[in-house]
């Protein structure tokens, strides 16, 4: 079996597709490519990546770099090809951190379903189901995050993780509103995307040990491990870090050295792909550390993660990106999150959902195809 013919398709989301109520309020609101190998024995491996700044970009550089190196080549050859990118990274390509993913992801996808198993299965099932967190965007109020977090909570869901948008008093008043919203027993984070000073990490985080939030996230841009290291020694509060260290495992093998992280992040899209995935969370693992599995901000490749996530023991949560409907495209349906907040990996083999290829089709600004 090899890989035969590589498919993208630029597509632009139209805002129509949107809830009126929801339309313009996406601040995330970027293109996808689709992406579909096919081999010479029919099967197809399905992926889609981010084209945040620019589509023509993100197909550039998946036709002129990468194409080449998976044509006629096996997709069981998965971890050679995944290094292979690293050394033509390393050689002055300088993948965008989002572009490496989904082509590892359309190989485990062929591979799956060549094996008649749903993904998770074929990478060694741990369990099949998770319990969500709502994770909002960020907001212009406070209010705005109360009933937010008071409406996922009346679906069912469990928790909620909140990004506050600073200065860091502001986030502190936040928390204390949110706490005393929503209760004692409710689950609540908060991933402020920020760059507090330490002083101010120490005091937000000895807030939130007092509210009793699960962790907190992203207190500082992810090189600043001297800030980690030290919030870390100073809270009983897990700090979660991670999602956008570059450099795959090896550059999350730097943090869980120097301990600057009590909880690392990955996914599939911006950690190079299932493969990439699952050796950060084998590497946490083996230093008695949780994989929290990030967001890929596509709801397909959030099944992917899924799937990763139901084949590793250390992750306790799926983070679910809501206003849903934001994220959807352009998967087929809505994520599967039963009315007690768990959401359960589909059973169909590969990645087990389908992609809306009317609405690829009928959003499509560019389609490329190369064979051999």
């Amino acid at each position: 079996m090899i890989i035969q013919k590589i498919e993208t398709w630029w597509v632009r989301r139209d805002k129509c597709l949107f809830d009126d109520k929801r339309k313009g309020k996406s601040a995330m609101d970027w293109d996808v490519l689709v992406l579909k190998l096919t081999t010479d024995t029919g099967i197809e491996g399905i992926a889609t990546a981010l084209a945040a700044r620019s589509g023509n970009v993100t197909e550039a550089y998946i036709m002129d770099n990468i194409a080449p190196v998976v044509l006629g080549r096996s997709p069981y050859d998965r971890e050679k090809i995944w290094h292979e990118f690293w050394n033509i990274d390393r050689h002055l390509t300088f993948f965008p951190v989002y572009l490496p993913g989904p082509i590892d992801v359309a190989l485990w996808d062929i591979c799956a379903k060549a094996a008649g198993l749903p993904l998770y299965q074929y990478l060694g099932a741990y369990r099949e189901q998770l319990p969500v967190y709502a994770s909002g965007l960020f907001h212009t109020s406070e209010q705005e995050y109360i009933d937010e977090a008071l409406y996922y909570q009346a679906r069912g869901i469990k928790c909620y993780k909140v990004h506050p948008p600073g200065p860091f008093e502001t986030d502190m008043r936040i928390h204390e509103n949110l706490r005393k919203a929503m209760g004692d027993d409710f689950g609540l984070m908060s991933d402020p995307v920020a760059e507090y000073t330490l002083d101010e990490a120490i005091k937000v985080g000895r807030q939130l040990e007092r509210l009793n939030y699960i962790w907190l996230e992203e207190p500082f841009r992810d090189f600043e491990l001297y800030k980690y290291t030290e919030l870390c020694k100073a809270l009983d509060l897990p700090i979660a870090a991670t999602e956008t260290t570059r450099g795959c495992h090896w550059g999350v093998a730097q943090v869980i050295n120097q301990k600057a992280a009590d909880i690392v992040r990955a996914d599939v899209s911006w950690k190079c792909g299932i493969t990439g995935t699952m050796k950060i969370a084998h590497l946490a693992e083996s230093f008695g550390l949780n994989c929290e599995v990030h967001t890929t901000t596509m709801n397909y490749m959030d099944i992917v993660n899924l799937h990763v996530s139901c084949a590793i023991r250390n992750c306790k949560w799926f983070e679910y990106f809501v206003p849903e409907e934001d994220f959807q495209f352009p998967m087929k349906g809505l994520l599967p999150i039963d009315a007690d907040g768990n959401i359960t990996v589909p059973k169909a083999p590969g990645v087990g959902v389908e992609l809306d290829w009317e609405l690829i089709h009928n959003n499509c600004v560019s389609y490329k195809v190369l064979s051999c």
